[in-house]
């Protein structure tokens, strides 16, 4: 019995070994392919030929995203507020938390097809996304540090001397190398091929069902105007009519300090709804159907409401309990469960 019990103790290691190793080998066989555009989206805005993507910039730039490192204290990454499984949102806090748990005063957008955006941020301000990553960074409620001090603890580290050289040619660890470095990974993080995607292409079988039909012709109708296909934002700063928040959050209006820009904020994308709440700016709403509720009987007539939203007799979208069901069904044929689970964007 003890032979026996042993044969089978040796069968299950020896399995195991050889998943293992036939994991390994795959992962190893995986060519890095670069920036791919894919098939149903347009031409990128960003300038790719002045920060092309290499395996070892982007590797550079996801070692930096989730190193704590570019914080005060070190215990901030990007990736902190950015978590994977929350399509890089921070999920579960109406607005984020960053270093010494300090509460910020809006909700982690996601990080997805970044390459397609000519603004960045929910109040606008920066419009290069090589630029970006210097807000979080020196931003007190996020990693409160500065941009030297973080150029001097990278250089005071021999492998980030080696990747960087690898990356750029030059072992200088600069401002310049260490944007480019994360925007490379930023830029890899493309969202496309939720079942929407795949509708669109005509791959395979893909196909909506009869109420993903009807919603996205409610969708047409209702909502497109904002959010543009295929990464249902246009990219522009709307008020959507909600209640100023308790810190009187104006948007758009403090980057530019013009009053047509108050209560403006970025039009957000609805892919990957699913794993993003919750939602609005300030992460006030913790469901879409509260979402849906607001547009159809909550949206207040503040300063520079979008006109969009005063062609009904009351402000808003009318939709009905029928109508509402069936976009919910729609929208969620922009959840990318790939992208998600993309082991090629995740902390290594």
């Amino acid at each position: 019995m003890k032979i026996k019990y042993f044969r089978y103790i040796l069968l299950i290691c020896l399995f195991v070994y050889a998943c293992k190793k036939g994991d390994d080998m795959q992962e190893k066989a995986v060519i890095f392919l670069g920036f791919q555009k894919p098939k149903n989206f347009p031409e990128p805005v960003y300038n790719l030929a002045n920060n092309s993507i290499t395996k070892a910039g982007f590797e550079l730039g996801r070692t930096l995203f989730y190193d704590s490192i570019l914080s005060r204290d070190n215990t901030i990454s990007c990736g902190s507020c950015h978590i994977q499984s929350s399509a890089f949102t921070h999920h579960g806090h109406d607005v984020s938390h960053g270093i010494d748990d300090r509460l910020g005063t809006r909700n982690s957008p996601p990080i997805m097809n970044l390459a397609w955006s000519k603004a960045f941020m929910w109040g606008g301000g920066i419009y290069d996304l090589d630029l970006q990553p210097i807000a979080p960074i020196t931003t007190h409620e996020e990693m409160d540090e500065n941009l030297e001090n973080v150029l001097n603890k990278l250089r005071a580290v021999p492998t980030y001397r080696a990747k960087f050289k690898e990356a750029f040619g030059s072992d200088e660890i600069s401002t310049a190398h260490l944007m480019k470095a994360l925007s490379q990974f930023m830029l890899m993080c493309i969202s496309s091929n939720a079942k929407y995607d795949k509708v669109m292409r005509k791959e395979g079988n893909a196909s909506f069902t009869t109420i993903e039909q009807d919603g996205y012709q409610i969708f047409k109708e209702k909502c497109a105007s904002c959010h543009t296909e295929p990464f249902f934002t246009d990219g522009t700063f709307r008020n959507n009519g909600l209640a100023p928040n308790a810190i009187n959050d104006k948007g758009l209006y403090m980057a530019t300090l013009l009053d047509k820009d108050q209560y403006k904020f970025k039009v957000p994308s609805l892919r990957n709804l699913k794993y993003t709440a919750p939602y609005m700016h300030d992460g006030r709403f913790l469901t879409l159907d509260a979402v849906l509720d607001h547009y159809i009987s909550q949206v207040q007539d503040t300063p520079n409401l979008d006109p969009l939203l005063k062609q009904q007799t009351s402000k808003g979208i009318d939709l009905s309990v029928d109508q509402k069901i069936k976009l919910l069904a729609f929208l969620n044929t922009l959840n990318d469960e790939d992208f998600i689970h993309n082991k090629a964007l995740a902390e290594q």
